[in-house]
């Protein structure tokens, strides 16, 4: 299956342990081919490096992030898209239409009401655990 996973879900899963973020991102990475942008990935690096963030995530995480970054498919954007109220999820979008996604993970209640966006599943993170 070809996943899109938001950036809340991978900053979820570094916060903190056995919860329905790292349990996707765990999945994703066993079991799934991640899709990134250039954009998506730069957001992933630039948040996990904010003081704030850097004090609080579990120590070997953003090693595990990056490992998983280094494996997932990197996608042009060819195929620009305007849908969402919140026009910063908008990279989201066009990464898995552009990359031909099943479905996108998020915990963001901007793109979960998209759901579907055509014809690709957008759900939470505990939903696709469930389903995987």
């Amino acid at each position: 299956m070809r996943v899109v996973v938001d950036t809340n879900v991978l900053i979820s899963a570094a916060l903190k342990e056995n919860t329905p973020p790292e349990a996707a991102v765990h999945l994703v990475a066993a079991s799934h081919r991640l899709l990134k942008s250039a954009l998506t990935e730069s957001e992933l690096f630039v948040t996990l490096n904010r003081p704030r963030l850097v004090a609080v995530i579990r120590p070997n995480f953003p090693d595990t992030l990056r490992k998983l970054m280094a494996a997932a498919e990197l996608i042009e954007i060819t195929e620009r898209i305007a849908a969402c109220r919140d026009p910063k999820d908008d990279k989201f979008l066009e990464l898995a239409v552009n990359g031909r996604a099943d479905v996108i993970v998020t915990g963001d209640d901007d793109l979960l009401a998209l759901n579907p966006f055509r014809g690709i599943s957008i759900i939470t993170p505990a939903v696709f655990t469930q389903r995987s």
